[in-house]
């Protein structure tokens, strides 16, 4: 197998800001988009980094993301917030949640956004790790109300979201970095397995009659299949619980959600911040997850030459090495990236020579 083609991580971002402002984007809001999607790949989550660029550049050509203004604050008080994301971009409304529970959490012990219509969010993960590193802990989770592709446990027919959760955790050294989905895969994913004319590795999906399978093309056939669950189809009952949690977190506490007329693929989210400062002390939390972190990884592991890792822990190694050695993106995204390339007269990166 040949290796991937890498590109410097700052001419990937200066390449999406670019084409992101020549399809109107505002530059602040722009600068936020691209370093969240290329902080994505960085990570290796390369479903949801820059193979979201072009679908948003197509949402934007099309007035269905907004291309400036402001979030609308629905509600306010000391250390919480419900806001209108007027359909803005994702990456930067996020952002702006964390900058404000921030300060708030410091000075409350912890702080909560809501976010009602932003535009997708793109990967969590990509968030994360900022707030560790100042010592705070971060909650994140999204669902996007216009979308259904994943089935209630014991059903056949989508209701919710993968619904993901993102959780930031301060240790003394590199930080836990969680980001899971409430189902055993991603419409990301399900895509580009399908795109590829690739099954799964096991059964994720159900058809439309009730049958597990491994082809991700039944989301998408007449009548849909759906996603299972986490858990799957023996113990989805879990995931099944947790996605209706997610969607009380976002779209029940933003007042808005699947009950209403939706206006497209977007998100309804929950930002979290807390000091653990206002609690039992920094020092004693990150003994606690230091202790936690140590016992994790001196586990025996089950396959000798797959020690025990923490969640987030390949993930930052792999944005050491990228930062590094270049970024090896996904080989489907820069031919989709090559129509807005020619018609916005922005070249696209160039490889790096080996």
């Amino acid at each position: 197998m040949l290796e991937p083609e890498r590109y410097g991580a700052d001419e990937l971002v200066d390449c999406a800001l670019l084409l992101l402002e020549k399809v109107g984007l505002r530059a602040a809001m722009a600068r936020d988009v691209a370093e969240t999607l290329v902080e994505a790949d960085l990570l290796g989550h390369d479903t949801h980094g820059l193979a979201l660029l072009a679908p948003y550049l197509n949402e934007l050509d099309r007035g269905q993301m907004a291309r400036d203004g402001s979030y609308q604050v629905l509600a306010e008080r000391p250390a919480v917030a419900n806001w209108d994301g007027q359909r803005l971009p994702g990456p930067w409304l996020v952002r702006r949640a964390i900058d404000w529970a921030h300060s708030r959490a410091r000075t409350h012990g912890m702080a909560t956004v809501t976010l009602r219509r932003s535009h997708h969010i793109a990967c969590l993960a990509a968030y994360l790790e900022p707030i560790a590193r100042a010592g705070l802990m971060g909650i994140i989770a999204s669902s996007d109300p216009a979308v259904a592709s994943v089935a209630p446990f014991g059903g056949t027919q989508a209701v919710m979201t993968p619904n993901p959760l993102a959780v930031a955790i301060p240790t003394s050294g590199d930080p836990i970095l969680v980001d899971v989905s409430m189902s055993v895969t991603t419409n990301g994913l399900s895509g580009r397995l399908r795109a590829a004319g690739k099954r799964g590795p096991h059964k994720f999906w159900l058809d439309s009659l009730g049958q597990a399978t491994d082809d991700p093309g039944v989301i998408f056939a007449q009548p849909p299949g759906t996603i299972l669950p986490l858990g799957g189809v023996e113990a989805g009952h879990k995931g099944y619980g947790l996605g209706l949690t997610i969607e009380a977190l976002t779209s029940a506490l933003a007042g808005y959600g699947r009950a209403d007329l939706v206006e497209g693929w977007g998100a309804n989210v929950f930002v979290q911040l807390l000091d653990p400062d206002a609690f039992g002390g920094v020092g004693a939390f990150t003994w606690q997850t230091d202790y936690l972190a140590q016992a994790c990884r001196g586990s025996t592991p089950r396959s000798p030459d797959q020690p025990v890792r923490l969640p987030g822990e390949r993930a930052l190694a792999r944005k050491r090495e990228q930062l590094r050695d270049g970024v090896a993106l996904h080989e489907a995204i820069l031919p989709a990236l090559q129509p807005w390339s020619t018609r916005l007269e922005v070249p696209l990166p160039i490889a790096r020579q080996a």
